[in-house]
């Protein structure tokens, strides 16, 4: 019953998630208007809005004008959805199970709007900042051992992942000749410092650039290249939002830093 309650109210938070998504990077509130359909301005009614279910009722359709809807948004709520079953399962119905699903469904939230629309927006990371900093202190009170870090580590962590990412995107302007970092990226890396404390947030960069590193290799660079190629313009090579690479590491270091941490420190005695 707690995993049920767990997926049905992870897929409401997807849904508001995608509202979020589809708002915020235009700066627009996401209390009102209530939602409608881009093409037709069809308001969307109560049953409409049914988490996964709406989608299949409507077979994929506007009820108003009958044009597809992206399958993008019931597949957001379905994996927000599992992830809050996720840490449900591996936590139980614990304060660090809520904590790891609303983690995980903000670092979701960044990896949308950074890769769709090239920007973090504040509600993500300043909500993730605060709301890191409120539940080291509730962790605290409640002496519940978690997978995050504690009061000091989570202060000290936030001031570390925003210095050392700014100290990177500098390196990188440098390296470009062009702005490599944007300030979101700052920002996420405060929050994220948050949750992790100072030695998992080293963590998430280092993860963070080396997936985005091989995906540019491997994937961005060719394509780019071809392109440039056909058109017959000089090829510039194009930067990639680092905040896609830089979620999922987060999330990455949080389940399994430790262990990794403290693998290399017996490796290289440290």
């Amino acid at each position: 019953m707690p995993g049920v309650f767990a997926f049905v109210l992870g897929a409401v938070v997807g849904s508001f998630l995608n509202v979020c998504v589809a708002r915020w990077p235009k700066e627009l509130s996401v209390v009102s208007p209530r939602s409608r359909c881009p093409r037709c301005g069809h308001q969307i009614t109560w049953w409409e809005n049914v988490p996964l279910v709406s989608w299949v009722l409507l077979r994929g359709k506007c009820h108003g004008c009958k044009q597809p809807i992206s399958a993008v948004y019931p597949l957001v709520e379905l994996v927000v959805a599992l992830g809050w079953l996720a840490a449900m399962l591996q936590f139980g119905p614990t304060l660090t199970a809520l904590r790891v699903a609303i983690f995980g469904t903000i670092l979701l939230g960044i990896m949308l709007t950074d890769a769709t629309a090239y920007v973090i927006p504040d509600g993500f990371t300043a909500f993730g900042l605060v709301w890191a900093l409120v539940m080291a202190i509730a962790a605290a009170v409640m002496r519940e051992t978690s997978v995050f870090a504690n009061l000091y580590d989570s202060a000290i962590g936030a001031c570390v992942g925003a210095g050392l990412i700014a100290i990177v995107g500098w390196l990188g302007e440098m390296a470009f000749k062009k702005e490599a970092m944007g300030f979101g990226d700052v920002t996420l890396m405060a929050m994220v410092g948050a949750h992790l404390g100072i030695g998992r947030t080293f963590l998430t960069i280092f993860f963070g650039a080396a997936l985005g590193a091989v995906v540019f290799l491997i994937v961005v660079f060719p394509i780019a290249y071809v392109r440039s190629r056909r058109a017959g313009v000089e090829f510039d090579a194009p930067l990639v939002p680092f905040g896609v690479f830089l979620a999922p590491a987060a999330m990455i270091a949080l389940l399994w830093g430790g262990p990794l941490i403290t693998w290399y420190r017996g490796l290289t005695g440290l």
